[in-house]
């Protein structure tokens, strides 16, 4: 039950929103409500205003343009994303991690600027969305900002995203020929969320060589991160089996592992080399298929 008074806002513009925003004093935005609303049902969050972005239609947009760029609105849900032809073509990581948020519920009403915006250390796509090199796209008093994933984010809750901004929109860059990827996931038997996800995004040379490898890791540490080790050993290999486990095995390097009664820190590190030899196996396979 939440006991605290709030006013609730429908606005039907992203300008309206950010008016909104910025109007109200303590003011949340909801979009699906799988983060926000429990925290208002335990007394965590108290906001004095909701401001639900439903009504905007153009955020659930997927949409793919002239340069090849995938633009996925903030409101697009994870199961419409799972579903969607073009990024199952070309985005198989981000279809694959949306695919396995939560259940078939959560996936039907959560979405994916909620979750990236969220920024929970468990979470699914922002492993995708570090290792397709993203942007994520947000409308504040001042404007249009687009912020790198790589910069998006900061630590457990926290990003890079202004108090008085939305995400309206991720963008990808459309990916090189002979790109592949792939998404692996070691989940938490109840609630799903990543205990380890590894997303590999790998581009091979015409002889099958790794011409280039970006990898996004979450669960493990405090924020989403890319496994810099691992690309670098990869790259330039010939993607074999002894390169790939040679990799994965510096996916853990330099983190600070999360430890908790899921998974101790050590055994986190231990499941993120082997998600990743998981995920750059068969990235390699789909970039050279």
């Amino acid at each position: 039950m939440i006991t605290h008074p709030f006013t609730y806002q429908a606005p039907a513009t992203i300008e309206e929103a950010v008016g909104s925003l910025g109007r109200t004093g303590d003011a949340k935005v909801i979009a699906g409500g799988h983060s926000l609303l429990p925290l208002m049902k335990l007394g965590l969050e108290q906001p004095e205003a909701l401001i639900d972005l439903r009504r905007i239609p153009s955020l659930a947009e997927i949409r793919t343009e002239a340069d090849g760029t995938i633009a996925v609105g903030a409101l697009a849900t994870h199961r419409s994303i799972s579903h969607h032809e073009a990024i199952r073509q070309k985005l198989a990581a981000l279809a694959e991690a949306a695919s396995m948020v939560g259940d078939l519920q959560v996936r039907a009403r959560g979405t994916i600027g909620g979750s990236l915006a969220h920024a929970d250390p468990a979470a699914d796509e922002p492993a995708p969305t570090l290792a397709f090199e993203a942007t994520i796209r947000a409308v504040g008093p001042q404007g249009r900002r687009d912020i790198r994933a790589a910069d998006f984010f900061k630590g457990p809750f926290e990003t890079a995203l202004a108090a008085n901004e939305i995400v309206t929109e991720i963008r990808f860059p459309a990916p090189q020929a002979r790109t592949g990827s792939a998404y692996a996931k070691f989940a938490h038997p109840a609630s799903r969320f990543a205990v380890t996800g590894v997303a590999a995004v790998v581009t091979v040379k015409a002889d099958g060589g790794i011409e280039r490898a970006a990898i996004g890791v979450t669960g493990a540490a405090a924020a989403a991160y890319r496994a810099a080790e691992a690309e670098r050993a990869l790259t330039g290999t010939k993607g074999d089996a002894k390169a790939i486990a040679a990799a994965a095995a510096k996916a853990a390097d330099g983190i600070t592992a999360l430890s908790d009664l899921v998974a101790s820190s050590e055994y986190r590190k231990h499941l993120v080399t082997i998600y990743a030899k998981r995920a750059i196996e068969r990235a390699i396979q789909r970039a050279r298929s």
